[in-house]
């Protein structure tokens, strides 16, 4: 069964980094509560230029779950208060595997 693997990446403002992360830390506990989650990981990064990112990497059961967790009440909240602390929209990826190792 091919489960969907989410890579978002999200580019802060300057001096907006402690309050993204302040917005996503409390998507993990309650993303990795959702029944269709097998994964749900924040990660920080530099890019380029230098300026800090972003990045959660999530998989999910199926689309089915890629769309509860979009319906859902703290995805809802995050994004009711995430985008004006960015420079630009989150950058979403639905990757679907190839060869990849279960995990």
């Amino acid at each position: 069964m091919d489960m969907p693997l989410v890579v978002v990446r999200f580019e802060p403002k300057p001096g907006m980094h402690a309050q993204v992360e302040a917005v996503l830390r409390p998507m993990v506990p309650a993303t990795r509560a959702e029944a269709g989650n097998r994964r749900y990981d924040l990660f920080g990064s530099v890019d380029a230029s230098g300026g800090e990112v972003f990045y959660l990497v999530e998989q999910y059961a199926d689309d089915a779950a890629v769309a509860a967790h979009r319906e859902s009440a703290h995805y809802l909240q995050y994004r009711a208060v995430i985008l004006p602390l960015l420079l630009q929209p989150p950058q979403v990826q639905m990757l679907r595997s190839i060869d990849a190792r279960p995990y």
